[in-house]
């Protein structure tokens, strides 16, 4: 089950609903009993610092190649 952020169409309160994810249910105002809409929101997650770039992979080496590293176990 998963949780998800409603908010009244009528009198704007905020409330939260679990239910599977693939279900999509008419939500009614535990305040009023107006309908509902679901609340979409940016998540908590924040990407900063130097990687998560697909330039910052590690290189492979294939077998016959060569590389220049040092004390590398390819060479």
């Amino acid at each position: 089950m998963a949780r998800y952020d409603y908010k009244c169409t009528s009198c704007n309160t905020v409330f939260e609903v679990e239910h599977p994810m693939g279900q999509r249910p008419d939500v009614k105002c535990p305040e009023c009993g107006s309908a509902s809409e679901r609340v979409f929101s940016a998540s908590g997650i924040r990407f900063d610092g130097p990687g998560f770039y697909n330039t910052d992979r590690r290189k492979t080496v294939k077998a016959g190649d060569s590389c220049n590293c040092e004390n590398c176990p390819h060479s």
